[in-house]
């Protein structure tokens, strides 16, 4: 199946300029070929070169005027024969070219199966197929800078980098088990000590900015929180620059979740605005709080918005209880009307959370909140120009698990164990962090990621 010619529309399904197929395979050039009239035959031209002409169908009849990039292997994404017909975009004309390639003998492609080919053929590793995705739903700029670091290959010369430690440990100690005559013992314990630790730090410092890496590609979610007709859903269209959220004077308008994402720094923050919590007796509006604190257990950030012309409820008192221990912004809203709020008591029941004082009428104090977000989790800077960010989820949890291997090994040195029983917990660490390039990975685990890949790429 891997060795079927493969084709699918890799340009986003809609009206546009242009749509884009992609075919790739032993038969790709061929199948293409078929079906394409211009000044020369495409199995004729050279590689990398654009040609332009028509594509008919098996009754001669002329489906689109197209140009036709030919790519011949091995230099191509997929290190097979890639063939991209550009025809007119639009629904009808990208489906009528797809229909048409896939009669003549293609199949269609499955979701990542592009990018699984390029994987399979050791064009790219997995760490990079899968900034691939990253690349694609890159919410900001530096999210993207980050992807495309790790397309380019950064975090795989570090991971092979370590391996390649790990490697040499392996060799050191083989020479000990094959040749045991020789007196070099406590060398060879002095020696794996140096370089497990080292190993160790280097996992340390992917480590060490994992949390941010994560942030970057995943985005901060930050739930707006507070009762009803607090100003909860103008705060949120004055973060998103318009009118995302009805507003009105009519507490519990909101009745459900609202999410949007936003950028500040640089960094993507998914906005989520609930429904007043507050008891009630309406249906709809009790569906909405539910969901409210249920989104309350699932967020990095919490805006815990007041009114500043209403005197502080028992409502307001439950809401600070149940945020309590959380990561906590108190937000001080319609601070153009005049003060009626007990602020000294809800710092008194939050210690040490920020208090900003915002008017969303009047645009003020946002800037200084959206500074405060970003100081709360970067300490103000974010340096991208750090190659080795992680931001992946299966990366974190693959690195973890080597650092748990290579703390045993050193333990075992340390405790001087048999360096045969060493060997075990430095080879696990080589293969979890093998796992993250793809160097050992179960067919089950690599159908799974390329899944979630598009048809087309």
């Amino acid at each position: 199946m891997e060795m079927d010619t493969i084709a699918a529309i890799s340009t986003a399904i809609g009206e546009g300029g242009i749509a884009i197929i992609r075919v790739s395979g032993n038969n790709a050039i061929d199948i293409v070929d078929s079906l394409f009239k211009g000044k020369k035959k495409l199995s004729t031209v050279d590689s990398h070169t654009i040609n332009y002409g028509y594509l008919i169908d098996i009754n001669g009849e002329i489906i689109d005027e197209v140009l036709v990039s030919v790519m011949r292997a091995p230099k191509t994404f997929t290190r097979e024969d890639v063939v991209e017909v550009n025809c007119h975009g639009g629904i009808i004309a990208a489906k009528r070219v797809l229909d048409t390639i896939l009669e003549n003998g293609a199949r269609l492609a499955e979701p990542g199966e592009f990018t699984k080919r390029a994987f399979l053929n050791g064009r790219i590793d997995l760490s990079q197929a899968e900034a691939i995705m990253d690349l694609i739903r890159s919410k900001t700029e530096r999210a993207m800078k980050l992807a495309m670091r790790q397309v380019e290959g950064k975090l795989s010369d570090k991971i092979k980098e370590i391996r390649k430690e790990l490697l040499e440990i392996l060799a050191h100690i083989e020479v000990n088990i094959d040749y045991p005559e020789h007196d070099i013992e406590s060398i060879t314990h002095e020696f794996l000590l140096q370089k497990t630790t080292k190993v160790k730090d280097d996992i340390n410092f992917l480590l060490s900015h994992s949390n941010q890496g994560k942030i970057l590609r995943d985005g901060i979610s930050t739930v707006i929180v507070g009762r009803p007709n607090v100003g909860k859903s103008s705060l949120l269209n004055t973060l998103l620059r318009e009118n995302k959220a009805i507003v009105t004077e009519i507490p519990g308008t909101t009745r459900d979740v609202i999410e949007e994402y936003i950028s500040i720094n640089g960094v993507p923050l998914k906005l989520v605005d609930t429904a007043g919590i507050r008891e009630t007796e309406d249906l709809v509006e009790k569906i909405g709080v539910e969901r409210s604190r249920k989104a309350l257990s699932d967020a990095d950030l919490i805006l815990l918005v007041f009114n500043n012309n209403e005197e502080l409820t028992s409502e307001d008192i439950k809401l600070i209880d149940l945020v309590k221990g959380l990561r906590v912004i108190v937000v001080i809203n319609k601070t153009d009307l005049p003060k009626e709020l007990n602020i000294d008591r809800i710092k008194e029941k939050l210690n040490d959370v920020p208090v900003i004082y915002t008017s969303a009428k009047e645009k003020k104090g946002i800037e200084e909140l959206e500074e405060v977000i970003s100081k709360l989790f970067f300490e103000g800077q974010i340096q991208t120009d750090d190659l080795t960010y992680i931001s992946n989820s299966r990366h974190i949890a693959l690195l973890k698990n080597a650092l748990r291997s290579v703390d045993e090994a050193i333990q075992s040195i340390e405790e001087w164990l048999p360096i045969d029983m060493i060997a075990i917990d430095i080879k696990n660490t080589m293969d979890f962090l093998g796992e993250i390039i793809g160097e050992a990975i179960s067919d089950d685990l690599s159908d799974q990621i390329f899944s979630q890949f598009c048809v087309g790429k």
